[in-house]
């Protein structure tokens, strides 16, 4: 969590200074903690506790020191079909976790998962094949079996995303579709709207512009006080502002689509859209563009080139539309995940593995690093700190801060 003063840094007992904020990175199967000031990141001693499998996604239960993780070993080099949900207490003062029961065993992977703004119920999101499953969370914070739901719903092509919306009535899967590939045609995508009560889904909107086809939404943000929500576009390059209506019904066609791309006729392969943060004021949106396209290069592979930056956008107070005004470079390749501290004033991004890189006839590797940026009061970002980190336990896949979003 934030710290607004001196505080005393987990296992080792020591002063650390004020603005000190705690984030949590995700290596592989292993979490650990991070102290984030103006020019350090650095891990806490004694603060790593390891899942099952490779953390997929973690999410902080809304109202208690709580923290669950999914986890899954699809992309293992020898796959032993091992998918958990885990559920850790975090201690007080020090974010130490520890693990609450066992990890509950799952059929297929955990893309992402996220509570209602309750409490009460887990939400888990499976891409392949696309589904979603809700499960009570008890007063010891642990979770209970899926709750059976009345006949099969339609969780579309490749669900990456679910998030309940503010009413908490009403829950959003955001399912991604696929490009084509090896003579297999585009998966269409959509956003798929459930009705929520008690834990029970009921289809209520599926809303797919174009028929699904170039329609390619990965993550979304809600803003904090207008019925505004944005969504990445990971196949588009692209960020799309959508209206939500009466009894949460979203509009059938975005009301702005934006590039997030500072150069958006220069795309390379395997240049995409990641994550999305709205600020907490709803001034700005932050999303990640990654690039990781290779080439051969004297037998070896090398990076593509392309855009790896946060793309902030102000939001217009009358219209929400988005206006990009700052693209900064991450230092990294493939930044997956990025997170905002609690106090809005530091941005965490996260890459996903090391990059071989060309440059002036020599190929030198870029480490996965974290990066910290200040933001400023006009939302923009400036750099303050990296982190190499050592991946070779799994993808760096996941960041967040306490309390984590």
């Amino acid at each position: 969590m934030a710290q607004s003063a001196k505080t005393r840094t987990a296992e080792t007992g020591t002063t650390t200074a004020a603005n000190v904020s705690t984030a949590y990175v995700a290596v592989g199967p292993e979490l650990t903690q991070y102290a984030v000031d103006g020019t350090t990141i650095s891990p806490v001693p004694g603060s790593m506790v390891s899942v099952p499998a490779p953390i997929q996604y973690v999410w902080q239960h809304p109202g208690k020191p709580i923290a669950y993780v999914a986890s899954s070993d699809r992309f293992a080099a020898k796959p032993a079909d091992l998918h958990h949900l885990s559920a850790f207490a975090m201690a007080p003062g020090s974010g130490k976790l520890s693990l609450i029961g066992a990890p509950r065993l799952l059929t297929s992977r955990p893309i992402n998962i996220s509570t209602d703004r309750d409490g009460r119920f887990l939400l888990v999101a499976y891409n392949d094949p696309a589904s979603l499953t809700v499960h009570p969370i008890a007063a010891d914070g642990s979770v209970g079996e899926a709750i059976k739901q009345d006949g099969k719903l339609d969780a579309g092509i490749y669900a990456h995303q679910v998030r309940m919306l503010p009413s908490n009535r009403t829950v959003l899967l955001v399912t991604r579709g696929n490009d084509p590939a090896g003579g297999k045609p585009e998966d269409p995508g959509a956003l798929k709207v459930f009705s929520f009560n008690q834990g029970k889904l009921a289809e209520k909107q599926s809303v797919a512009p174009g028929s699904g086809y170039g329609f390619g939404p990965r993550h979304a943000d809600f803003h904090p006080t207008r019925p505004w929500f944005y969504v990445t576009m990971e196949r588009e390059n692209q960020l799309q502002m959508f209206t939500l209506g009466a009894e949460d019904r979203i509009g059938p066609a975005p009301a702005f689509v934006k590039t997030t791309l500072a150069e958006p006729g220069k795309v390379r392969p395997g240049q995409v859209v990641g994550a999305i943060h709205v600020s907490r004021d709803g001034r700005f949106v932050y999303v990640s563009n990654r690039a990781d396209g290779k080439t051969e290069l004297d037998g070896r592979k090398v990076f593509v080139g392309g855009e790896n930056s946060i793309a902030v956008f102000a939001v217009d107070p009358k219209t929400g539309e988005p206006n990009l005004i700052q693209a900064v470079d991450t230092r990294s390749c493939h930044v997956r995940t990025f997170a905002i501290d609690p106090s809005g004033k530091t941005l965490l991004a996260a890459s996903v593995a090391p990059m071989d890189v060309a440059s002036g006839g020599t190929v030198s590797t870029v480490p996965a690093k974290l990066t910290a940026f200040a933001i400023g009061a006009d939302g923009k970002l400036s750099f303050t700190a990296e982190r190499a980190v050592d991946t070779a336990k799994g993808p760096m896949f996941w960041c967040g801060f306490t309390p984590l979003t």
